[in-house]
């Protein structure tokens, strides 16, 4: 496996959905370097085994309850880095942007597989608790150590990663059908009029690897500080 730290990072926000035509490493993992690392790793593969347990194969309804949870780090973290510059009167170097780009895109991702996959009554409970307790968790987190939650989310986006390869490869194989792209996912993604459930899951899969890397990152340069 490559290590996220030695790739070259890029904090721009990221406006522009297009997919890209170069794909970026998916079979990356950023090496647990110090006890806050080994803490996310640990607690991302806690929350894996439940999500493995209780989803199985339904990669659909696992997208629609994750993806509820995966928007919150980017607008908390945004929201938060926000109102440290208005704090502190100074520039954040692009920050901002790029958690809010990321918690929109997350929202996105939503969006598209609600149309896939109806969550059903349990699963909209789930998220109403799931959300609450993690929202909250990861402000106090973010406010009084904001590298390990940077690490914590770039490991959450590694698995989510893998849960994409996994449901593609259930695509592609039969096992789950290859319906017809919703059109809010050509929209976002500028895919083409024809595009297949596949292809969503591919451009999915890259913004979770973009997220993967930048909060890498984040939590590397927040490290050097």
């Amino acid at each position: 496996m490559g290590d996220a730290s030695e790739m070259t990072n890029d904090f721009k926000p990221v406006r522009d959905h297009q997919p890209e035509s170069d794909e970026r490493p998916l079979d990356v993992h950023r090496n647990a370097r110090g006890i806050g690392d080994r803490m996310s790793l640990g607690l991302v593969k806690l929350l894996r085994f439940f999500a493995d347990l209780f989803f199985s194969k339904r990669y659909g309804h696992r997208a629609v309850v994750l993806e509820t949870i995966a928007g919150v780090p980017g607008m908390v973290g945004g929201m938060l880095r926000h109102l440290r510059s208005l704090r502190r009167f100074e520039e954040d170097r692009g920050w901002i942007h790029t958690l809010l780009d990321e918690a929109e895109n997350e929202r996105q991702h939503l969006m598209t597989f609600m149309r896939i996959a109806q969550p059903s009554w349990f699963e909209r409970a789930l998220v109403i608790i799931a959300q609450g307790v993690f929202f909250n968790a990861f402000f106090v987190l973010y406010l009084i150590w904001p590298r390990v939650a940077h690490r914590f989310v770039g490991y959450l986006e590694e698995e989510a990663v893998v849960s994409y390869t996994q449901y593609l490869d259930e695509i592609e194989s039969g096992r789950t059908e290859n319906v017809d792209a919703p059109q809010i996912a050509i929209d976002y993604w500028q895919l083409p009029a024809d595009a297949r459930l596949s292809d969503v899951v591919r451009v999915v899969r890259l913004d979770e690897a973009k997220h993967r890397d930048v909060n890498h990152g984040f939590a590397d340069q927040l490290a050097s500080e």
